[in-house]
């Protein structure tokens, strides 16, 4: 089972401990109930004897039983911890495309779903593996008390928990189709958080979405939650059964057609008896590990593996600025992908390109044209399926991305706006911070103390500001804006265009804007327009205006 993989791989020491403790614990149990069938059938044994013996057997189940169970619940945590560690830096390492293909509602099941269904069953394993071992101490009780009984009773357990396995693995196909609506369901939730305004406005829209998409989504997978946990149902009530089978052909039927002694059959009966108390308990914990089971699965099936190690790579901070003066090019670099709703591949390119520091390149183009995405394969977000990119002598490989990638200080269109200022010196920043603040026309809406801001619940416009902020204090040789102006005010928009740009610029910085401000066209050195993914002139915006 996938996650006795995870147990094994975060702490095998640990888990292997475990599990001698809890065998010899459940073996324990089992010789309770040898000594309890010995003490009601055989009277020559001395009570003297059997009463040491049982004592010793208690002290001994309770010095395995609570490391056991203490040992596996410090595991699970660990397994709890690191499953959430490692899936959010697999996520982080992840190429960009495959996570936006992915999408977030899909992401999000993960983070949140999949986790607390594995969180949940690594907290039961420890409940698990007791009643395992409890099971099979009864076991080994048995075989020695009649190795023929036994075997037939093997037999017997092994055709019945057959087609319960049948059972089973319709129950997980089941469990796995109630796992792909949760992804809907997420995307469902998005859509009511994000477009709360326009549902309010539109009656007949709001009645569809709610009956359409959320009612419809949430009852299907309570359809297949139901029939997941009717299949389990089936398999815990008919399991019991199972062993109460034995029971009465032990005591009715063996004894007329075989010489048994009735001590073997009542050690028998009594040890299957007990056996049905951790035989229920698994049965009641077998839909929670097979969901377990369905959500690793779920999380690889996004290529997300949880079985391989994810490592940071040691990024030498210092070397950014020794390729200030450095030239980028793109040559030959093409990017292709499929847009959602479309049959063809969008490609981009071929794409050669070369930006100087110091240089002022707008970048423009229709809606479509691939801009956004010329931009994103700049600043190695994108990795181009054919081409070389170099900064400087560096040709860019899988080796170097990221290393890369920390020369940019990028603005998106659909930027992120942290709460605080994370990776920066605190007390290097804090004037840096306040003039910007104070520039960005932004000191008496916002502070920034301990790297917090005050707020960010401001204006688009006003966000914006605070994300230029925050790639101001970067300071990287490259920025790029993606259509960052398009939420100023005209005022700001003057500013941001002759004062701000120019500033970077002037600091010897390759500055590439997206823009749709032709007034503003005449300051940049070249513009770059786009169309259709292929560059279709790339000039001085002079010569284009003769």
């Amino acid at each position: 089972m996938k996650l006795i993989r995870l147990l094994l791989k975060t702490s095998w020491k640990n888990l292997t401990l475990a599990m001698l403790t809890g065998l010899i614990s459940g073996v324990s149990n089992a010789g309770l109930i040898a000594l309890i069938n010995i003490s009601l059938t055989n009277p020559e044994v001395p009570k003297s004897v059997l009463a040491s013996s049982f004592v010793g057997l208690c002290l001994l189940i309770l010095l395995t039983n609570a490391p056991s169970q203490i040992l596996l619940s410090m595991l699970a945590q660990h397994v709890i911890f690191d499953l959430r560690m490692q899936l959010t830096r697999r996520i982080l390492a992840a190429p960009l495309r495959q996570l936006e293909e992915l999408g977030s509602p899909t992401l999000l099941a993960s983070l949140t779903e999949d986790v607390e269904v594995i969180s949940k069953a690594s907290l039961s394993l420890s409940i698990l593996c007791l009643n395992i071992a409890m099971l099979l101490g009864c076991m080994l009780y048995l075989s020695w008390l009649s190795v023929k009984v036994f075997l037939l009773l093997v037999v017997y357990i092994f055709l019945g928990f057959s087609f319960f396995g049948f059972l089973m693995g319709k129950g997980r196909r089941l469990f796995e189709l109630a796992r792909k609506q949760q992804d809907r369901l997420l995307a469902h939730f998005q859509t009511t958080t994000e477009g709360i305004k326009e549902l309010k406005l539109h009656h007949q829209r709001r009645q569809a979405f709610v009956r359409e998409d959320v009612e419809a989504t949430a009852a299907a997978s309570r359809r297949y939650q139901v029939a997941a946990m009717t299949m389990f149902g089936i398999v815990g009530g008919s399991a019991i059964l199972v062993l109460f089978i034995p029971i009465g052909l032990l005591l009715f039927v063996l004894p007329l057609v075989s010489d048994i002694s009735m001590s073997i059959v009542s050690g028998f009966v009594l040890t299957i008896v007990f056996m049905l108390m951790p035989l229920q308990m698994i049965s009641a914990m077998l839909p929670e590990l097979m969901r377990a089971n369905v959500a690793v699965n779920k999380i690889e099936s996004l290529g997300l593996s949880l079985a391989a190690q994810t490592t940071e790579l040691d990024i030498s901070l210092s070397s950014y600025f020794k390729l200030q003066q450095q030239k980028l090019e793109l040559i030959e670099v093409t990017h292709a992908y499929q847009r959602e709703g479309e049959v063809s591949q969008f490609i981009l390119g071929p794409i050669n390109l070369i930006f100087s520091p110091g240089e002022l390149v707008f970048i423009v183009g229709g809606n479509g044209s691939g801009k956004s995405t010329l931009v994103k394969l700049i600043a190695g977000l994108y990795i181009p399926e054919s081409g070389t990119i170099r900064l400087g002598r560096e040709t860019i490989t899988e080796a170097n991305r990221e290393w890369y990638r920390q020369h940019f200080s990028v603005v998106f269109s659909d930027f992120y706006l942290f709460d605080r200022l994370l990776g920066f010196e605190r007390d290097r920043i804090d004037k840096q911070t306040q003039h910007y603040l104070k520039q960005l026309q932004l000191d008496k809406k916002v502070q920034v103390k301990d790297g917090h801001f005050s707020s960010t619940a401001l204006s688009q416009g006003q966000r914006k500001r605070l994300a230029l902020l925050t790639a101001y204090l970067e300071d990287r040789p490259i920025y790029v804006f993606d259509e960052w102006a398009s939420d100023q005010d005209p005022m700001f928009k003057q500013i941001f265009y002759t004062q701000l740009v120019s500033e970077l610029k002037q600091r010897g910085k390759t500055v590439l804007v997206i823009s749709h401000d032709d007034h503003y066209f005449y300051l940049a050195d070249r513009i770059i327009k786009l169309d259709s993914g292929k560059v279709e002139y790339d000039q001085h915006p002079l010569s284009l205006a003769l």
